[in-house]
């Protein structure tokens, strides 16, 4: 069990891990800080945190464990601010969607103390945000990728590896490079695609009348694109090396298709159909995501 979780974003992820530590006795306080104060007053009174912190560094002051739940591009100044009360007994892990960047944030700010910090990204989320919709459940079931670097200390390892696992999270490690390049194929490129496609569909001038005859299949593929913008802002700026050559790939594909099209080619059209089709079909999520 840990004494104290020090809780630097205190919206969705942060408020539901918060939640979910509380639930298996895995945490005794929890102190807060969020930029918005009402936030932060939001997360105290639905018992997510039990004090709220005037700032990151007092909300890590005493604590043992640290999650970071902030934007990807405010990490590395949330390591600065928090990095004169980091000790090498702490544990501090963050939960963004890109890592790559977050390490190297990591050793710039923490340098010496990068062996606390166990780099996380729980493959989990909503599209709605903030602290009114944290979920204690969020977690269960889920995946939960840890990016650790050669200076990241075993112990640490450890207590990560056991804390995800304790929620009912299945863990796996990789490499931050090796994250990136499958996140932006998985993730970041079906957001970038629905993104454009709702920018495609409301630019023309009968948007609004096509997207009113829109049933479920619409309605499942867009889904993710009402995710939050600035968030995604930052993820798709963050990892833009990986994207856009994840998009090329796209592009290739999709211009494939296009061409057999324009060129009435029923038969190889068929095929690549048949393809991603059967592909699907035989794809699904392990039972540890569902």
């Amino acid at each position: 069990m840990f004494q104290q979780l020090g809780l630097i974003g205190c919206g969705m992820m942060g408020g539901s891990f918060a939640l979910a530590l509380k639930r298996a006795g895995l945490v005794k306080r929890v102190v807060g800080y969020s930029k918005s104060p009402s936030t932060t007053d939001r997360a105290r009174q639905m018992g997510v945190i039990d004090v709220e912190a005037p700032s990151a560094l007092l909300a890590v002051s005493g604590a043992d464990i640290v999650l970071i739940a902030v934007p990807v591009a405010a990490t590395e100044a949330t390591f600065k601010s928090i990095k004169h009360l980091v000790t090498t007994n702490m544990l501090i892990m963050d939960v963004g969607s890109t890592k790559r960047d977050v390490v190297d944030a990591s050793r710039r700010a923490l340098r010496e103390q990068v062996g606390c910090f166990v780099p996380a990204h729980p493959i989990a989320g909503k599209e709605l945000s903030g602290v009114e919709n944290a979920d204690v459940d969020l977690y269960v079931g889920r995946q939960v990728v840890l990016t650790p670097i050669d200076r990241t200390g075993a112990v640490q390892v450890q207590q990560a590896v056991d804390l995800w696992s304790a929620l009912g999270c299945r863990v796996v490690k990789m490499a931050p490079e090796a994250h990136d390049a499958a996140f932006a194929a998985i993730s970041h490129l079906p957001h970038l695609i629905t993104f454009a496609l709702m920018n495609a569909i409301t630019g023309q001038s009968a948007g609004k009348d096509f997207l009113s005859l829109a049933g479920p299949g619409f309605r499942d593929f867009s889904r993710i694109a009402a995710s939050e913008p600035t968030m995604w802002r930052d993820i798709m700026l963050s990892n833009r090396e990986e994207l856009l050559l994840q998009s090329k790939q796209f592009q290739q594909a999709l211009q494939a298709l296009e061409l057999m099209i324009q060129n009435g080619n029923g038969d190889a059209l068929l095929e690549r159909i048949e393809h991603a089709s059967a592909t699907r079909a035989n794809w699904s999520m392990s039972k540890q995501q569902q």
